[in-house]
């Protein structure tokens, strides 16, 4: 009986769980030999072949009992598992020794520069928010809070992307495809939870997740890591009706923990013609400022 190593458990876990999602055929083997394959994706003496170390040592680092593995084994192993950017750097992160954590983490502010980037967005069209560590909301514009949710009006406690999005019941109706969604969003949680694997408050809110949220412990055990770069999200707002953004995530300033999502429309398309009609909308009830001005400068 072997005994797994708290803190090899979360590489020990992700291992796994890739090995399982790839199939002898998306790997290159020869599946047609004889007998029935008691799993769906590779075997641990496949994968150890094919990332060119020894079975017993591939099934300690599998099992949480070796918590050393080098650069060139875990990029071995990431090709062989053919995982993308974010995964590939999240087994790296997983891998890495755990850090004594002295004190709090210092609270996340958004620079001025950004606050006023995004009432520049507000000023175009586009919908603009901040997310921090665990994505926790730090800032968005006017645009952004009417087409999501103003979450300045919530608790500070509540102002998190993920929390929105499984205990919301809006979201639900808010996203189109929002099984997919929910599921970006934890994996996205999850590529968050291998960078900061000492995070109370970011493994507080897993477990409140997990307690509250039926899908979220599903997505979860899926173990799929995801960082968001470019792409397109569908809506069913309940003042314009249907529209379909794109949006690019970038990093201001020198805090790497902190990522600006953009939105835009595609010009002269239908979702353009909505979201200008929500901004028209904001102007005539609420004023033209951004709701950032009025939001907290600091996050923990």
């Amino acid at each position: 009986m072997y005994r797994e190593h708290p803190d090899s458990a979360p590489m020990a876990e992700f291992l796994r769980s890739a090995r399982s999602r790839l199939t002898p055929r998306e790997a290159g083997l020869d599946d047609s030999g004889p007998g029935r394959r008691r799993v769906s994706g590779l075997r641990r003496e496949e994968l150890a072949r094919l990332a060119g170390v020894s079975v017993d040592y591939y099934t300690r680092l599998e099992q949480g009992r070796s918590r050393s593995a080098s650069a060139e084994v875990l990029d071995a192993l990431a090709t062989a598992l053919q995982l993308n950017d974010a995964e590939r750097s999240h087994l790296h992160a997983l891998a890495r020794p755990r850090p004594v954590r002295r004190s709090r983490p210092r609270p996340q502010r958004v620079h001025r520069a950004t606050w006023d980037l995004l009432d520049a967005l507000q000023q175009t069209c586009r919908p603009g928010f901040v997310l921090g560590r665990r994505l926790d909301v730090l800032a968005h514009n006017q645009l952004a809070g009417r087409l999501i949710t103003d979450f300045r009006a919530l608790p500070a406690a509540e102002r998190n992307q993920a929390r929105f999005v499984f205990l919301d019941p809006h979201a639900r109706e808010l996203y189109r495809d929002w099984a997919r969604v929910a599921a970006d969003t934890a994996a996205m949680l999850r590529l968050d939870a291998g960078r900061h694997p000492d995070d109370p408050a970011l493994s507080a809110l897993v477990g409140d997740l997990s307690i509250h949220s039926e899908e979220f412990r599903r997505f979860w055990s899926d173990n799929k890591v995801h960082r968001r770069s470019t792409g397109t999200k569908d809506y069913h707002h309940p003042l314009v009706g249907d529209l379909t953004v794109t949006y690019q995530a970038l990093i201001p300033g020198d805090d790497p923990d902190q990522i600006l999502f953009v939105y835009g429309t595609e010009p002269g398309s239908p979702s353009e013609t909505t979201l200008r009609l929500l901004t028209r909308w904001n102007s005539a009830t609420a004023g033209t400022r951004s709701v950032t001005a009025q939001a907290p400068r600091a996050h923990d």
